[in-house]
């Protein structure tokens, strides 16, 4: 009974034989330095490569089927112009022949087809080259010469009465151009005298009307103190001999001569006078303590600016030193391989198994 060995044993032995074969192959495969390949087909690479090669080598053959078609293009191409520039010119040659042989002057239609041995038996001293009236002769060059130099002159003869012309009307120009500013400032000027006389003529008429008012209101008083003379006493007063004036007109109570009424009048002028210069020079002052307190708030506004961009440097500065900080903190705190500190400790841990 004990050396019997059930089905299901012996099959569970040899199922785990073969995961132990199977193991021992595989480690053996995975540690062994010359025939180890974890994660990388080599064969696979080598006919990457392989193929790349083969690429670049038909492209290189491709390429330089090419250039050797363009250079045979190029030569047949130079080849053709310089056979063309050769039958042009053996062409203008073979023409130029062709006229000295066959196109002779007395063959021409120019000549008298009845004698073509005309032009031969013509001596050259003799013979009229070419009929007048032709181009290449100007029997009429004298007179016409003449006619030219005529017209010449009649042209420069215009051409000076012109100038002249148009020197005469811009003097004239100019002279009425003269003449209508010198009327525009005369009008001007007896403009200015007249407004200078309307000026003058109502400082005086307001002068009037000021003594005019003054001597109103000294009148006034003057029956508003007799008429409370009247009631404090009760009775009226004789008129003496210094109140008797013009009939009809009330004596006035100021016996004050005319020139103090007219220094009083200078008087009020000069303190008028002097109280506007005090109200411009107080306007200007309060303009200039304006314009200070302006230049102090721009001031300290810039001065405020440069303060606070300088604390916003020293805040950035100290930003980015702290945040260099949380970086190298967290950098330490990461593993050894993201911080690329690697040594052989690392490595160690590798390897321990075949999984």
């Amino acid at each position: 009974m004990l050396n019997m060995e059930l089905l299901s044993d012996r099959i569970a032995r040899i199922s785990l034989q073969r995961r132990r074969d199977t193991q021992a192959e595989r480690q053996e495969r995975i540690f062994n330095d010359k025939v180890r390949t974890i994660g990388v087909d080599k064969e696979a690479l080598d006919m990457q490569v392989k193929e790349k090669k083969q690429r670049e080598e038909a492209e290189k053959e491709k390429q330089n089927a090419s250039d050797a078609d363009m250079l045979y293009n190029s030569k047949v191409a130079c080849l053709l112009h310089s056979r063309q520039v050769k039958e042009k010119c053996a062409m203008e040659k073979a023409i130029v022949n062709y006229r000295q042989q066959c196109q002779q002057p007395w063959s021409q239609q120019e000549f008298d087809l009845n004698d073509p041995d005309r032009c031969r038996n013509t001596d050259l001293g003799d013979a009229q080259m070419m009929p007048p009236g032709l181009v290449g002769e100007d029997p009429d060059s004298k007179s016409r010469r003449q006619r030219q130099r005529e017209q010449l002159r009649e042209w420069l003869t215009q051409q000076q009465s012109e100038r002249a012309a148009e020197r005469h009307q811009q003097r004239l120009e100019e002279q009425r151009y003269d003449q209508s500013r010198e009327e525009t400032d005369n009008i001007a000027l007896q403009l200015q005298s007249l407004d200078m006389e309307r000026r003058k003529a109502a400082a005086i008429a307001t002068k009037e009307y000021n003594l005019a008012k003054i001597e109103e209101k000294r009148h006034q008083e003057g029956k508003r103190n007799d008429k409370n003379n009247q009631q404090l006493t009760g009775v009226r007063a004789e008129p003496t001999l210094g109140m008797v004036g013009v009939p009809g007109v009330w004596p006035s109570s100021d016996r004050r001569a005319p020139v103090e009424s007219l220094q009083q009048i200078i008087q009020f002028q000069k303190h008028q006078m002097g109280e506007k210069k005090r109200m411009e020079l107080k306007k200007k002052q309060d303009e200039e303590q304006h314009d200070r307190i302006r230049l102090d708030s721009a001031r300290t506004a810039l001065l405020m600016e440069r303060q606070q961009a300088r604390m916003n440097k020293e805040l950035r500065r100290h930003l980015d030193s702290t945040n260099v900080k949380l970086a190298e903190t967290h950098k330490q705190q990461k593993p050894d391989i993201e911080r690329g500190c690697v040594d052989d400790s690392f490595f160690s841990k590798f390897n321990t198994c075949s999984r």
